[in-house]
């Protein structure tokens, strides 16, 4: 099985669910991608220079059957990468540990607290764009007001802006602003992570009863349940597993339809609570 796409700004298909690689070891990186690839059928791989495993990433697409051309890798610049020399010093780094010629998304990971900065950077993400080292480039974490520098300056809209995003967060406001200038939203920590700050119990809405109620409704899992969500609002969709059968289960939500009643449900969920830091606090 493999996900439909969605055409980018620039006319190029991103895979609709990809697996993200955020805290998951060299170790597990290389397994888990080498799997999702060959045997669950992703086509997309969304990692990150401070993730620590962009070669493993690139050891398990090597290994693979699949062609690197047919894939769509993303990768991120780090905040201590900002500001044109070290953004073009960035990428080529990147390159190098993924052992790859281009990336298919390039994104700002953070905004941080610099205008005129983030305005030097986006400009220097046009020029990796330019030079075929990115086939396109996006934003994470990117508010309206980052959203406005970033368009202010340059000429190239970004493809994407992918942002904590989640039933708890469903971040409608931003999501239209995206829409209004053909960026595409893309979802991270789409399970909703942490139920709240120093909560052990990973993505604890799993277990909200109306998520659960839906599920069983359905004959499916949690899990499946809050991705076709996100799948049928028309967002990209990253998440992160270690366990094979859950990237498998994952990626597996194209027979099922939620009812309206359903989608209402989710939509009720929504209470603001991040389990991620705030954009404008980060810096």
């Amino acid at each position: 099985m493999t996900a439909p796409t969605i055409t980018l700004n620039n006319g190029l298909e991103i895979p609709q669910i990809g697996l993200g690689v955020f805290q998951t070891s060299p170790e597990d990186t290389e397994r888990i991608v080498r799997y999702a690839i060959d045997e669950a059928g992703y086509r997309h791989i969304d990692g990150a220079k401070v993730y620590r495993n962009e070669e493993a990433v690139g050891r398990a697409v090597r290994a693979s059957s699949i062609p690197r051309e047919e894939l769509f890798i993303t990768t991120k610049l780090w905040n201590d990468d900002h500001g044109r020399d070290r953004a073009l010093a960035a990428i080529d780094a990147s390159l190098e540990r993924l052992g790859m010629d281009y990336v298919d998304l390039y994104l700002v990971h953070w905004p941080l607290g610099d205008p005129a900065e983030l305005a030097e950077t986006w400009l220097a993400m046009e020029e990796i764009l330019a030079a075929g080292k990115a086939r396109s480039i996006g934003v994470s974490n990117h508010l309206p007001e980052h959203l406005e520098t970033v368009l202010g300056v340059g000429t190239v809209v970004p493809a994407v802006n992918q942002i904590e995003l989640h039933p708890n967060l469903q971040q409608l406001e931003l999501r239209e602003l995206d829409a209004a200038h053909g960026i595409v939203t893309e979802s991270w920590s789409p399970l909703g992570g942490t139920a709240r700050p120093g909560d052990p119990i990973r993505n604890a809405i799993l277990a909200n009863p109306v998520i659960t109620g839906i599920a069983e409704a359905h004959g499916r899992s949690p899990a499946q349940v809050i991705i076709r969500w996100h799948v049928q609002n028309g967002l990209v969709v990253i998440p992160k597993t270690t366990h094979e059968d859950r990237a498998a289960q994952n990626i597996d939500v194209f027979d099922f339809e939620l009812t309206e009643t359903d989608l209402a449900a989710i939509a009720a969920l929504e209470n603001g609570v991040r389990v991620g830091p705030h954009p404008a606090e980060v810096r």
